[in-house]
């Protein structure tokens, strides 16, 4: 099935249907629309990375994918995001569950105040695992899934702020997939690492495709091309109703297209360095 979003296309996934589908979204925070017409799908188990310049919505657009912007008083959501075939938007949705099946991993690590352990075992928790049996296998599991259990597993009852800033984010990592999502949304998660905890964390984002959809907002174009198997790249330009700037989606492509042959020449120009 192809994706048509003006001049934007890509080839989904042969064989599996998307795991999101966005139609003409837009996104306004109050009177002003930081976000215009973005259309695309989102492939399963696929790393999907949105890059440009900043101020041009990527984040925003994230944000929509697990509700995240309903916690913004003035933020609102036209168009539609579709989850698995579902409007994420519907009034029948819970905006809980929403953010249960599609879990998300800030730009800066934001362990909890407790122990590793506690960390990892809050979400479940939440969900009504109650069994210290139950609770310890997920744990063990979670923090192998972010390839952190060997580094951490005589510690377990140590406070998570005692970990380096690449073990942290490591660790929200687990925390995330401890609740079981089905896809996750990572914020740059690597903008606030040194390089060696940067490229773990890229290692271990390819190893969780085996399980998970992933969708990652980078200001690293080396890091895109690196993690990801598509790339939307989107950038700004004077909204036609003011002279304020919003955000676009100017092409959606497989990330090999993108930095070698892109469709469009602002694609280009971004990617070679010489605008944004």
């Amino acid at each position: 099935m192809a994706v048509t979003t003006g001049t934007v296309s890509a080839d989904d996934k042969a064989g599996s249907d998307p795991v999101f589908e966005l139609s003409s979204l837009e996104v306004f925070y109050g009177e002003f629309r930081a976000v215009r017409e973005v259309s695309m799908e989102i492939a399963e188990r696929e790393i999907t990375a949105f890059i440009g310049p900043s101020g041009c919505g990527k984040t925003t657009v994230l944000r929509c994918l697990n509700r995240m912007n309903d916690l913004i008083e003035t933020a609102r959501v036209q168009g539609s995001v579709k989850y698995h075939g579902v409007d994420l938007y519907d009034a029948a949705v819970s905006a809980t569950e929403v953010r249960r099946r599609i879990g998300m991993v800030f730009q800066k690590p934001n362990p909890f105040p407790k122990s590793i352990y506690d960390n990892l075992a809050f979400g479940p928790r939440l969900n009504g695992v109650k069994k210290k049996s139950d609770l310890d296998d997920i744990v063990e599991s979670s923090l192998k899934s972010a390839a952190l259990w060997d580094e951490v597993k005589d510690r377990l009852k140590s406070s998570a702020l005692g970990l380096s800033g690449g073990q942290q984010q490591r660790l929200c990592i687990a925390r995330c997939v401890a609740v079981k999502p089905d896809v996750i949304l990572m914020d740059e998660p690597c903008s606030a690492l040194d390089p060696i905890a940067t490229a773990r964390i890229e290692d271990l984002m390819r190893e969780l495709t085996s399980e998970y959809t992933i969708v990652i907002v980078t200001h690293n174009m080396q890091q895109a091309a690196r993690v990801s198997d598509r790339t939307a790249f989107f950038t700004t330009e004077v909204n036609p109703e003011s002279d304020r700037r919003t955000g676009v989606l100017v092409e959606y492509n497989p990330t090999s297209k993108i930095f070698s042959t892109p469709d469009d020449e602002r694609t280009e120009q971004y990617v070679t360095g010489r605008f944004g």
